[in-house]
């Protein structure tokens, strides 16, 4: 038998065969209503989504870490009743326990134009000893962090002035005393529930 030739040229085309057997109608499917349902479903979590942010940064102005929002609130009051009005909200009034939270806040009330107000330091009573010391809205004690102005020479074992023994926070991010009958404005923090979302604070201040 000798070597295997070269291919070549492709033939005619040959006579078209029987058509075949008819087979089965296939399942129905009304994919074309489902993609649009679907796309549907995802324009309107966009605009959910848009929704939620443009109320939390442009109607309620609020500033968040990543697990509290704070929120301005620019309604002058006296330091009890600005207390009062951060817990109807569902809330205390903003503690800036740490330099991070102290310097957000203090950006808060610069881009507000402000130049200060209220946040949950106080004085408490004086101890057997005589001593007088600030704490925080939840009662807790001022430790390693306060940022007392040059001016007030102010420590967190300092005795406080009875007419005097608020705090407020200054846009520069430095607290002063004042007086508590003094109407300021203030800042509200809420905690960020998982069972009601990382939407439930927004709502509650909203109310």
């Amino acid at each position: 038998m000798g070597p295997i030739g070269e291919k070549g040229d492709k033939g005619a085309k040959g006579f078209d065969g029987p058509v075949g057997i008819k087979g089965q109608a296939g399942a129905t499917c009304d994919c074309g209503r489902y993609r649009k349902v679907v796309g549907q479903l995802d324009e309107n979590l966009g605009k959910l989504r848009n929704n939620v942010k443009f109320v939390k940064n442009v109607v309620l102005g609020l500033k968040e870490t990543e697990d509290r929002y704070y929120l301005l609130v620019k309604e002058p009051k006296k330091f009890r009743e600005a207390s009062m009005n951060c817990k109807l909200r569902g809330g205390a009034l903003a503690m800036p326990k740490t330099n991070n939270i102290n310097r957000l806040m203090a950006d808060y009330i610069s881009q507000a134009g402000l130049t200060r107000v209220y946040v949950g330091v106080q004085a408490q009573s004086k101890g057997t000893d005589g001593i007088g010391s600030y704490i925080y809205a939840d009662s807790t004690p001022l430790r390693e962090f306060a940022v007392w102005s040059q001016e007030e020479q102010l420590y967190s074992t300092s005795s406080p002035a009875t007419n005097v023994s608020c705090v407020e926070l200054l846009n520069t991010g430095t607290w002063n005393k004042v007086e508590c009958e003094t109407p300021l404005f203030f800042i509200c923090e809420f905690p960020k529930s998982r069972r009601r979302g990382r939407g439930g604070a927004a709502a509650s201040a909203l109310q």
